[in-house]
């Protein structure tokens, strides 16, 4: 069969570049999109003046996890540079292998390694908000209270700016793992 250039790809290496070229541009755009969401919504937190020492280790590992997305992201444009080499016709100018093993390797730990950062960060942001929680018990009316007692937008919005970077790194892993399994067929 004649390939977009004029040119015969293997069936398998077909295959495998149409796969790491589709992988790809779904994993940079959806993550890129989800972290921008997910930056958005931390620099709402970081605004929030109050923070105790559990958020600021959220706040941290949160940042740390946005980061990597993006890595990630960038990551998934790489598989799409890797696609388009593994369309040249000159068989000595493709890529080995293992050489795309070794990307996927890479992607899978970007995206582990960031969605591990980013858990941790959900956890140091949890249990003071479940504090905070349990200690505004009842409200009285006329009773006046600690406001930093109080549950706001901004401890909502880092929770949602975590959860929307494990997202985002639950992607680039799906892509990863899909790539791994074609390439492995």
């Amino acid at each position: 069969m004649t390939g977009e250039l004029g040119y015969s790809l293997p069936p398998a290496i077909r295959r495998i570049a149409t796969n790491f070229r589709l992988a790809g541009w779904i994993g940079l755009w959806a993550q890129a999109v989800i972290g921008v969401v997910a930056s958005g919504l931390f620099v709402i937190y970081s605004l929030e003046p109050e923070t105790g020492p559990g958020e600021a280790s959220a706040g941290i590992f949160t940042s740390i996890g946005i980061v990597t997305a993006f890595v990630s992201a960038f990551w998934g444009f790489r598989y799409t540079r890797l696609a388009r080499k593994l369309r040249n016709p000159n068989p000595d100018l493709r890529p080995k292998p293992k050489d795309a093993a070794r990307a996927i390797r890479i992607g899978l730990i970007i995206s582990l390694v960031g969605m591990l950062v980013t858990i941790l960060g959900t956890q140091s942001i949890v249990g003071p908000l479940l504090l905070r929680g349990l200690r505004q018990g009842p409200v009285v009316i006329g009773a006046t209270r600690d406001s930093s007692a109080f549950i706001n937008a901004a401890d909502i919005a880092v929770v949602c700016s975590a959860t929307n970077t494990i997202f985002a790194h639950y992607i680039g892993l799906c892509c990863s793992l899909w790539l791994q399994y074609v390439v492995n067929r």
